[in-house]
């Protein structure tokens, strides 16, 4: 039987288990004894004949399995929720405003995203709409071109848990690519480099998000200045 999304259940003879974190663990004639004369690798990839893959995922009530993510790539909030950050880059590049999306939220306050546009579609949406700009850096900044990404944002994260949900976002001027290090070979984001190159938008998104979350927050009685 086929469900979008899934691979499907296992096969006659395997078996599939979640274990700690939501790793997908497999058990069955399918996995090796172990890795070459290297038992320490053996030791932390077999535990008691199931396998830890390195993925993430969940089965479903028919016992069908739905990879979301690698273990390695889950963000963990400094609230210690997790998130897993790659099927919701899928879903923001699906629109035809998003060329590349990387998501970061490890061990901080929430989930922020750092989006590359499709310039090309972009600017022909903002010439069709009469938007005013000399360069793309100045398009980028355009106020209707922030609203529409998020809008964007707004649609994805209406399905999320709070903990989930993308709370500031910024748009790159560039491509990454894999001559500036920020690709691997197979065009996977490099996420700690990333985190490195781009650590001063970073750092302005959670101040801009620190400086909203306190502008909501109501005064206290000690703090409520009373008209006289």
């Amino acid at each position: 039987r086929e469900k979008p999304g899934s691979v499907g259940p296992p096969i006659p003879g395997v078996e599939v288990r979640i274990g700690e974190g939501g790793e997908i663990l497999t058990r069955g004639p399918h996995v090796m004894r172990g890795y070459y004369k290297n038992e320490a690798a053996t030791r932390a990839a077999l535990r008691e004949g199931w396998f830890r893959t390195g993925d993430v995922g969940h089965l479903d009530g028919d016992g069908c399995l739905f990879i979301t993510d690698r273990l390695k790539d889950l963000l963990v909030t400094a609230g210690g929720k997790k998130v897993a950050p790659q099927p919701l880059e899928a879903r923001l590049k699906t629109s035809k405003w998003v060329s590349e999306a990387v998501l970061l939220g490890d061990r901080r306050p929430c989930v922020v995203a750092l989006l590359v546009p499709n310039l090309a579609s972009l600017e022909a949406e903002a010439r069709a709409r009469g938007w005013t700009f000399a360069r793309p850096a100045e398009l980028l900044q355009h106020p209707e071109a922030r609203k529409l990404f998020q809008s964007l944002i707004d649609g994805i994260n209406i399905d999320l848990a709070k903990f989930e949900q993308i709370k500031q976002f910024a748009l790159l001027e560039r491509e990454l690519s894999l001559e500036a290090g920020e690709l691997t070979p197979t065009l996977k984001v490099k996420r700690r480099v990333i985190m490195e190159k781009y650590a001063p938008i970073i750092e302005r998104l959670y101040a801009s998000h620190a400086g909203a979350a306190a502008d909501r927050r109501p005064e206290s009685n000690a703090t409520r200045r009373i008209p006289s």
